[in-house]
């Protein structure tokens, strides 16, 4: 159910946004809801979906009362200006495309299979909107058997094909990660909990990479050359968003960053191997250098 309502709310964000300032009337948009979903689509249905629309994504739907048609003020600018919000729009948008042409392109399209426990995703988008406990049997890859825990939602964050849930746990008295993938059952309770005052995710994982909380050690300040084949790429898709171009060389650009050296961190510089050379600090240029030659030494 709170799937299907997503899905309903992200289709109407994308028709309206399509219209520009002129819009639709709600004759209209409820005839393309119609075409699109086979059922009615009131007057009261329809206000209860822009009140949602502007709780869950901020993005307000208007009314020109001159011409009774509804738009979304600066529509691209307003999809845009969140990239979260974008990157739902988007990713729904084509789970959605995906399902109706699933006939006509069969054979045409490939998407790859990630273990990331999307069944799960919306219910835990709910309880956040609601506050609302939640608890989970979460079983570990170093555990045979699940573990009952309490705990309260505060946040989702996707990483490498994997989707997580920030959370404070009520057992452990502290905020822990979670793969929504290991999480084996998931209940919303009664029981509501509130959200620390001015918390970002964000801002939380500002100066970390990938899941790990930044509770293990200071941000440090790190210098990387790439090839100048990899200008492009580390322009387009940068290692952190702290990264910045530092300087010019003959042996090609150098880039700057500033985080937590993790062990996520470590194994996406270890994965770009001899396309990067890290320059600073030196303790991290030889874990770079130790990890590399613990990988050579297999091949021997």
């Amino acid at each position: 159910m709170v799937a299907e309502l997503v899905h309903k709310y992200l289709w109407l964000i994308r028709l309206l946004t399509g219209k520009g300032e002129r819009g639709l009337s709600l004759g209209e948009i409820a005839s393309r809801y119609e075409e699109n979903y086979g059922e009615e689509y009131p007057r009261r249905t329809f206000n209860n979906h822009r009140g949602a629309i502007l709780d869950v994504f901020g993005i307000e739907i208007l009314c020109n009362r001159s011409t009774n048609r509804y738009y979304i003020p600066y529509a691209e600018d307003a999809v845009d200006a969140d990239n979260t919000t974008k990157w739902m729009i988007d990713t729904f948008t084509v789970d959605a495309l995906l399902r109706t042409g699933k006939k006509s392109l069969k054979g045409r399209i490939s998407v790859e299979d990630i273990p990331s426990g999307h069944k799960h995703l919306t219910v835990l988008m709910q309880a956040m909107l609601d506050s609302r406990k939640v608890g989970i049997e979460y079983r570990k890859y170093t555990r045979a058997e699940g573990e009952p825990l309490t705990v309260h939602p505060y946040a989702l964050k996707e990483f490498a094909r994997r989707w997580y849930l920030v959370a404070w746990c009520e057992q452990r008295g502290g905020l822990r990660v979670y793969g929504l993938d290991r999480i084996h059952a998931l209940t919303v309770l009664e029981d509501g909990f509130t959200l620390p005052d001015g918390f970002d995710v964000e801002d939380l994982f500002s100066e970390s990479y990938g899941i790990y909380l930044p509770d293990n050690g200071d941000a440090v300040t790190i210098r990387f050359r790439a090839r100048e084949s990899e200008r492009p790429f580390l322009n387009d898709l940068p290692i952190h968003p702290s990264q910045r171009l530092a300087e010019e060389t003959p042996e090609g650009p150098v880039y700057r960053l500033r985080l937590i050296p993790n062990e996520n961190f470590i194994m996406e510089l270890c994965r770009l191997g001899d396309r990067i050379e890290v320059l600073e600090p030196a303790s991290l240029r030889a874990r770079i250098a130790e990890e590399h030659r613990k990988a050579l030494n297999l091949y021997k």
